[in-house]
């Protein structure tokens, strides 16, 4: 897989920054992703290129612009851990709705479910490192955004490790 360099949204909580980071992801390959990943802006909290720390007892966000080609009634995320080739889902984040997090381009007027095709739209989501995750040194973070019938509108991957 070719990795791709992604610029990064303004985080919120930056307020008058006029500077953008973001995180180095790779494209999931052969998906079915209909929004390249070139044209994503992502951004994961404390980790500009791979692997991630992923910290036990917090809370990484994940913050991914894109603009869906098509017309979208609802989206569902798809999120599991490959580790040694085995994908594990993230309980509670794996197969649940994305809409609550979906947000118009300027990243606080919420837009939910349907998505318009060519309107930007930027995905928030925090999800919690349980303590009761195992330390892990290597992983690949597999994060898609699929339509109900499992059509993949997004997607990425990231290597991550749990501390």
């Amino acid at each position: 897989m070719k990795a791709f360099s992604v610029l990064a949204l303004l985080v919120a909580v930056c307020g008058l920054c006029d500077y953008a980071y973001g995180t180095v992801v790779e494209s999931c390959g052969d998906t079915r992703s209909v929004v390249p990943i070139e044209e994503n802006v992502i951004d994961i909290s404390d980790c500009a290129k791979g692997p991630c720390k992923l910290k036990r007892k917090t809370a990484v966000t994940i913050n991914q612009k894109f603009t869906p080609t098509e017309d979208v009634k609802s989206l569902t995320t798809a999120v599991y851990a490959k580790i040694v080739g085995l994908p594990l889902p993230f309980i509670g984040v794996d197969g649940t709705s994305a809409c609550q997090y979906l947000f118009a381009e300027d990243g606080e007027t919420k837009v939910g479910c349907p998505l318009k095709a060519d309107v930007p739209v930027v995905y928030k989501r925090s999800f919690d490192i349980l303590e009761i995750y195992p330390k892990i040194p290597s992983m690949t973070i597999h994060w898609e955004l699929q339509t109900k019938s499992g059509r993949s509108i997004t997607c990425f991957e990231v290597p991550a490790k749990i501390v």
